[in-house]
C-alpha cells in the first residue's frame, strides 16, 4: 500500500513490500510538485512490486557498474576485456563521482558521452556505450531505476581518431606472396603462417593451432574449431560451453573453402612430422612477434611502407580482396567466423565506404551513357 503525504511545499510517496526472507522493505521518493505526480510514481512502484522489479537500494552509479561487470562480465574473459571494463569504471567514477544511480538522467548521460566522444574513435564510443547500456538495462531489471537513461542517446566521436583499417592492395598482396614463396622451405614456419592468413583470412590464433585433421584435401576445405588465446596462453575450443568472448563464440566454428595452391604449399610442412602444421622440427611454434618480424622484413624488401602493419592486418587484407571483388558481406562474415553481419559491417565500415564510393562512380558512369 502506498503512503502519499506532503512535507513542506513538496509531496512524498512511500511504498512497502516484503522481500523473499519476509523482511519488510521501504522505498521513498520526495520532491514531487503535485500529489498526482507522487501518486503516479507510487503506482509505478506497485506495478514493479508485482513484477518483482523493486529495490530499496540506490548505489553509486560507478560502484554499481563495477559490481555488475565483476559479477556478470569478467569471469572467463581476456585481460583486454577486463581492462576495458576497468577503464569504463574509472571514467564513470571521474565524471559522475558519488552520484547515485537514481539521480542520473538521460541529459547527464548524453553530456558524458558528448565529452567522451570529443577525443575517442567511433568504435571506442560504440563499445563503451554498449557496455554501459547493458549495465543500466540490468539496473532496471533489478528494480534500482525505472527507465534506462542510456536509451535514445546520440553517439558522437572524433573522426580524426577513428582508425582506418590498414590493408594491402591486390598488387601488393601478389608481390608479398611471391616474396614469401621465394626460397621457402619447411623450416620457415612464419612464412607459411603468413601465406595461410592471406589465403584464408583466419585469425592468427586459429592458424597457430591448425592440425592436419582440420584439412580436407579432397574437398579443399579447412574445418576451424579452435584457437589459441595469446592473452591467457591457452587453447580455446569453440564448441566448448566455457566460451565467453564478445566476438568469438560458437559461430567461429566453421568450414571454409580454400585454393588448391594453398594446399600444395602447406603440404610441404608434412616433412616436419607434427600433428600441427606450424611446428618446426625443433618442436616450437613461432610467436606473433616472430611472425611480425618476418612480415616486416618482406614488406621492407618490397618497398611497402606500412609502419603499423602486422600479422592480423593480413586478415583485413583478405577481407579487402573479397569485398573489392564484390563477394557479398554475408559470405565474408561467415568465412571470418563473426556471429552476425553487423560485426563485419562495423569492423570494415571504412572499406565499405570506399566500395560505396566506387559503386557511386559506376552509377554515375552508367547514367552518363543514357
Amino acid at each position: 500500500m502506498a503512503y502519499i503525504y506532503k512535507r513542506g511545499k513538496t509531496w512524498r510517496a512511500k511504498v512497502s513490500w516484503y522481500d523473499l526472507t519476509g523482511k519488510r522493505r521501504f522505498k521513498t521518493k520526495q520532491g514531487f510538485a503535485t500529489k498526482s505526480q507522487a501518486r503516479k510514481w507510487a503506482n509505478e512502484m506497485e506495478v514493479a512490486k508485482d513484477e518483482n522489479k523493486i529495490s530499496d537500494q540506490d548505489p553509486v552509479f560507478a560502484e554499481y557498474f563495477k559490481d555488475w561487470y565483476t559479477t556478470y562480465k569478467i569471469p572467463g574473459t581476456s585481460n583486454n576485456t577486463k581492462n576495458r571494463y576497468k577503464h569504463i569504471y574509472e571514467l564513470l567514477q571521474k565524471y559522475f563521482g558519488k552520484t547515485k544511480i537514481s539521480k542520473i538522467t538521460r541529459h547527464n548521460y548524453q553530456d558524458f558521452l558528448n565529452k567522451y566522444g570529443e577525443d575517442h574513435s567511433k568504435n571506442t564510443v560504440y563499445k563503451t556505450n554498449g557496455s554501459i547500456r547493458s549495465c543500466i538495462a540490468d539496473a532496471v531489471s533489478d528494480g534500482l531505476i525505472r527507465k534506462n537513461f542510456a536509451q535514445r542517446i546520440k553517439l558522437t566521436w572524433n573522426k580524426e581518431r577513428t582508425r582506418k583499417i590498414d590493408y594491402l592492395n591486390f598488387k601488393q598482396v601478389q608481390e608479398l606472396k611471391k616474396s614469401l614463396l621465394n626460397g621457402i622451405k619447411p623450416s620457415y614456419i612464419s612464412r607459411y603462417m603468413l601465406l595461410t592468413i592471406i589465403y584464408t583470412g583466419m585469425r592468427p590464433g586459429e592458424i597457430r593451432v591448425l592440425t592436419w585433421k582440420d584439412i580436407d584435401f579432397k574437398n579443399q576445405t579447412i574445418h576451424i574449431t579452435k584457437s589459441w588465446d595469446y592473452d591467457q596462453q591457452k587453447l580455446i575450443n569453440y564448441d566448448s560451453d566455457d566460451i565467453n568472448k564478445e566476438t568469438k563464440n560458437h559461430s567461429s566454428t566453421r568450414i571454409i573453402k580454400v585454393d588448391q595452391k594453398l594446399l600444395d604449399i602447406l603440404s610441404d610442412l608434412k616433412e616436419n612430422n607434427h600433428e600441427r602444421l606450424f611446428i618446426g622440427k625443433d618442436g616450437t611454434i613461432p610467436t606473433s612477434s616472430a611472425v611480425n618480424k618476418v612480415l616486416r622484413k618482406h614488406l621492407k624488401k618490397l618497398g611497402i611502407v606500412k609502419p603499423g602493419f602486422h600479422f592480423h592486418s593480413l586478415r583485413h587484407t583478405h577481407v579487402a580482396m573479397l569485398l573489392f571483388q564484390h563477394v557479398d558481406l554475408y559470405s565474408i562474415s561467415k568465412r571470418l567466423g563473426h556471429s552476425n553481419m553487423s560485426i563485419t559491417a562495423s569492423t570494415y565500415a571504412y572499406m565499405l565506404d570506399e566500395l560505396k564510393q566506387q559503386s557511386d562512380q559506376q552509377i554515375v558512369n552508367i547514367l552518363d551513357k543514357i
